[in-house]
């Protein structure tokens, strides 16, 4: 890259930015209803029916990942999810949020600043609209970063975050985009300059962002595991693995990707699974499925990343009725790490099944899976022995562990759990995040704590010492 374009590509970021804190600098003084205004109008933007299916479409039609109905329920679920979290009473990010008399302690939520939101291939009008509404609850300001495929999306998606700010009187400059054409270098000028960054997708984006100097709250990669005890309601297991499986061809970070089996219910599990619509690869198909999702150098192939079943069939050479009406796919698997694929992250529609003698062993494998890719994120348990989700809890280095639950529609946040909503999700300090919660307003809000005097309050030697004193002596 030539010197005069790395100096055009900093004026190009510098100008966005000082656009973003004119905008901010307008808003200063919004009350918390006022904030709130902000956060419904992103969100109406694109939950619109015609608009969350437009954005699909496009979405679709120009990076070739996922599918265009979940895409609707996507931009719509995640976006109401969202906004219910958003609206609460208790969501409190203006002004004065939380006095503590007995501490003396006042808190007071301001603005982090300019939010700089690199954003992936698999949801570019989600993930974005997604960060806007989070950012705006505090009164910040958004730079999208979008993935060069998705950028088509995104540009469409902040048409009609304008139209909506626009009628509620609000500057248009809050929610912005790195212009036409995306590249590394304007994504990596963004992040430096940016007060605060946060990227969902690839590895490389990620580091890029922690290692960019700029205070961040980057997240990390899924690869997730469950594990299928022997007490477990096989049906439910398999029809809600499935729905997991296959929404939006398996382009979700939570998406299953391995299930690991106790030995005592392995066949009526995949006999289970079938009935689900998925199709077990004999030993020769499963060369061949290896064969169509990678080539000889190890490398992913696009032409089976997020694609439906039907074309996974034809790229790997399954020509039976079956294969060919598959809603998955199904490799059996015993080994872990690089020289074994099927037991990373895939982003396709299929489903690596390991078999384990018993529970504990269950255990010990789903740990080596996820210390080779995952570890930090997620996983989770079908059973019904309440030892065993205690067990596996304590034992497990993730951050969100579901209990018989569909694992793509519930790590990000769901009606029927107390996570929220969200489509970034961080993996603590095992995954090298700086979060280890679903990523949400408060990840943008800066709080000044005011310390008023209170009376002292010294405990005695006894009170702080005594326990230790009659086991150890002085």
């Amino acid at each position: 890259m030539s010197a005069e374009a790395v100096v055009d590509t900093k004026i190009i970021v510098q100008e966005l930015i000082i656009k973003g804190r004119a905008a901010m600098e307008e808003i200063k003084d919004y009350s918390q209803e006022q904030a709130n205004t902000l956060v419904q109008a992103v969100a109406w933007a694109i939950y619109q029916q015609e608009h969350a299916e437009e954005l699909a479409r496009i979405s679709v039609r120009d990076t070739g990942l996922g599918k265009y109905e979940d895409k609707v329920i996507k931009n719509k679920r995640k976006t109401f999810g969202t906004l219910r979290d958003l609206m609460d009473k208790e969501a409190k990010s203006v002004g004065i949020i939380n006095v503590d008399l007995a501490k003396g302690i006042t808190e007071i939520a301001k603005p982090v600043g300019i939010v700089a939101a690199v954003v992936p291939s698999t949801n570019p009008g989600a993930t974005p609209a997604n960060i806007a509404m989070m950012a705006l609850k505090g009164r910040n300001a958004t730079i999208i970063a979008p993935s060069p495929k998705g950028q088509t999306t995104t540009t469409k998606l902040l048409e009609y975050i304008h139209a909506e700010l626009s009628k509620i009187g609000a500057p248009l400059d809050l929610v912005q985009a790195l212009p036409t054409p995306v590249s590394k270098e304007s994504t990596g000028e963004l992040m430096k300059q940016a007060d605060i960054v946060t990227v969902t997708g690839s590895g490389n984006n990620v580091r890029l962002g922690q290692t960019s100097g700029t205070p961040n709250v980057c997240v990390s990669a899924g690869n997730v595991v469950s594990v299928i005890d022997a007490t477990a309601d096989l049906h439910d297991a398999a029809h809600k693995i499935m729905l997991s499986k296959v929404f939006d061809n398996a382009t979700s970070c939570s998406s299953d990707n391995s299930v690991v089996i106790e030995a005592a219910i392995y066949d009526q599990m995949i006999e289970a699974f079938r009935k689900e619509g998925g199709y077990f690869c004999n030993a020769e198909e499963k060369v061949q499925m290896y064969k169509a999702m990678w080539d000889e150098n190890g490398k992913r192939r696009g032409a089976t990343s997020a694609k439906s079943a039907e074309i996974m069939a034809t790229e790997a050479g399954l020509t039976s009725p079956e294969a060919q009406s598959a809603k998955f796919f199904m490799v059996e698997e015993t080994g872990v790490g690089k020289a074994f694929p099927f037991s990373g992250e895939k982003l396709s529609l299929v489903l690596t099944v390991y078999k384990v003698e018993n529970f504990e062993e269950g255990l010990a494998l789903t740990k080596r899976i996820l210390n080779h890719v995952g570890r930090g994120h997620s996983c989770g348990l079908h059973t019904t022995d309440e030892a065993h989700m205690e067990q596996i809890g304590f034992e497990m280095d993730v951050c969100r562990l579901l209990i018989n639950q569909n694992q793509c529609a519930g790590n990000g946040g769901s009606f029927n759990n107390g996570l929220n909503f969200t489509l970034s999700m961080g993996g603590g300090t095992w995954a090298g995040n700086n979060i280890k919660e679903n990523l949400s307003y408060k990840h943008f809000i800066n709080i000044t704590k005011v310390a008023r005097l209170i009376p002292e309050v010294i405990p005695s030697e006894k009170e702080l010492f005594e326990s230790y004193w009659e086991k150890y002596g002085r």
